[in-house]
């Protein structure tokens, strides 16, 4: 099923009714106050990258860093960034997105190199278009082999439902047949190793905690790390099924510990080309939570815990 804009429009009304301080009634399980989360929209961090042009209304593609290309979905939720980091010899695709729009051609569009997709987990959000790749790389994990055997309509179908998508999608998509199709898992990484692209290398750290098979893609040369949902500007998820709270605690000390080493974090959703030193507050975060008498919200039955520009969730 399609949305109209006007059917969009009402669902925009409705939200606004409820108030600035309503709990989320059409987004749950993803923190307080979601009701209006288009309401955050267009986001300034944006306006200071160069628009890249591009065929697919559904996306939107910023040079964030010298051949780094955020290709930004805002028109969903979650508002998942994938990331295309090029070098001389071949590209590394960190992500594929929704599969709502046509990943594969926008990437042809971008570039010529060959392509090799690595996501930074296996949550359906990051792994729509990795069917259409014909290099993608993975965690050696059960985790992982199981979400490349594909999600059925019925496991994504909230991603897509009203309240969870404000702006028009692609004439042939369908969201009431929208799952995530079956990818092959070319080859699987390592912690620590290397992924050289001609003239720029890519070290993978692995990163458990919100997902059992997050990683996060460390560029030491240019400083930059690519942090999945590790982090990103909003509320962190420890409390879904396979995420793990002791093992996000341990990731966040390991990426704290590079704080002086990157100048720039490029999350996988919201905004990009974050300031480091969120890592050592992420740290903090954490082990203020886990030493407990910290106060929080309820919502949908999980407690939140906020830390300004991001909070924590947990069961």
């Amino acid at each position: 099923m399609k949305y109209s804009l006007s059917m969009l429009l009402c669902l925009c009304l409705l939200a606004c009714e409820a108030g600035p301080d309503a709990d989320n009634e059409l987004v749950t399980n993803r923190g307080a106050g979601k009701d209006q989360w288009w309401h955050a929209l267009p986001r300034e961090a944006w306006a200071g990258f160069a628009r890249v042009d591009q065929s697919q209304d559904w996306f939107e593609v910023y040079e964030v860093s010298p051949d780094v290309y955020a290709i930004y979905e805002p028109g969903q939720f979650e508002e998942v960034i994938s990331y295309l980091i090029a070098g001389t010899d071949s590209a590394l695709l960190f992500d594929t997105g929704l599969g709502i729009g046509d990943m594969h051609k926008l990437v042809r569009e971008l570039s010529n190199l060959e392509i090799i997709v690595l996501n930074s987990h296996t949550h359906y959000d990051h792994i729509g278009g990795n069917h259409a790749f014909g290099q993608v790389l993975g965690m050696d994990t059960s985790y992982t082999r199981k979400r490349a055997l594909g999600l059925e309509h019925s496991q994504v179908s909230a991603g897509v439902a009203p309240g969870w998508i404000w702006k028009p999608t692609p004439e042939d998509f369908d969201a009431e047949s929208y799952a995530i199709k079956p990818f092959v898992i070319d080859r699987y990484v390592r912690d620590g190793e290397h992924i050289d692209l001609g003239g720029r290398k890519l070290e993978v750290l692995f990163t458990p905690g919100h997902a059992p098979d997050a990683l996060c893609v460390i560029d030491r040369e240019n400083r930059l790390l690519f942090t999945g949902d590790t982090f990103y500007p909003a509320p962190l998820y420890t409390h879904l099924e396979g995420s793990d709270f002791d093992a996000y605690r341990q990731t966040a000390a390991r990426l704290a510990a590079l704080s002086t080493e990157v100048d720039q974090l490029m999350p996988g959703h919201n905004e990009p080309a974050l300031r480091a030193d969120y890592l050592l507050h992420l740290q903090a975060a954490f082990d203020e939570i886990a030493r407990g008498h910290l106060d929080y919200v309820v919502t949908d039955g999980n407690r939140e815990y906020k830390f300004g520009d991001f909070s924590i969730i947990t069961r």
